[in-house]
């Protein structure tokens, strides 16, 4: 759960198709004009955003199977767009203080991807909880801004946008994906 550097950005494709265009001959005007327009029709269908669905999902629309503990089901809609901003919601509570920068908290989660809504890493699968240090910057921003907060005990929910989990992409994350996240906080320190 590392968080991953940042690869090319748009602007660097802009820049790049920019450049590729500048290489062409000044003598012949029909060259130059078609590797424009190859450049141009090339860096659009890289930036081009999917169909919206008219409205954005919230925690609601995302549904979640089992209890504190089991390993989640968890069904991405496909009837609305992608949050754009951090959805945090409790599905089941917690209890004892609220979890706060600094401290070790030990987590089940379950990670699907909206984009293809299919499951690409558990810890519930692999029977073993992830140890982090809240805060720390040890995992994506969308868990340390999302876990704050989570009392032991607790089945949270993080819809996670694409700036504040992996970005441009990596660790098996394609550029620009929503993460969904089902977490359980196994242990949250009473201090």
């Amino acid at each position: 759960m590392q968080i991953l550097g940042r690869i090319i950005g748009l602007g660097t494709i802009a820049a790049a198709a920019f450049a590729l265009t500048a290489c062409g001959s000044g003598d012949d005007d029909n060259s130059a004009s078609a590797t424009t327009t190859a450049s141009a029709k090339t860096a659009s269908s890289v930036v081009a955003a999917p169909q919206s669905k008219g409205r954005e999902c919230t925690a609601d629309d995302v549904k979640v199977d089992g209890g504190f503990g089991a390993n989640p089901k968890i069904t991405v809609p496909d009837d609305c767009d992608p949050p754009k901003q951090l959805i945090v919601k409790d599905l089941v509570e917690g209890s004892g203080p609220g979890a706060a920068a600094g401290q070790q908290l030990t987590m089940n989660y379950s990670l699907i991807t909206w984009s293809d809504k299919k499951k690409l890493d558990s810890s519930f699968d692999r029977g073993k909880p992830f140890q982090l240090t809240l805060g720390a910057g040890q995992v994506i921003p969308g868990w340390d801004q999302g876990l704050v907060g989570v009392q032991q005990g607790a089945r949270r929910l993080l819809i996670i946008p694409p700036d504040l989990g992996y970005g441009a992409g990596g660790n098996g994350i394609k550029p620009n994906e929503t993460l969904v996240f089902v977490t359980d906080a196994v242990t949250v320190p009473k201090s």
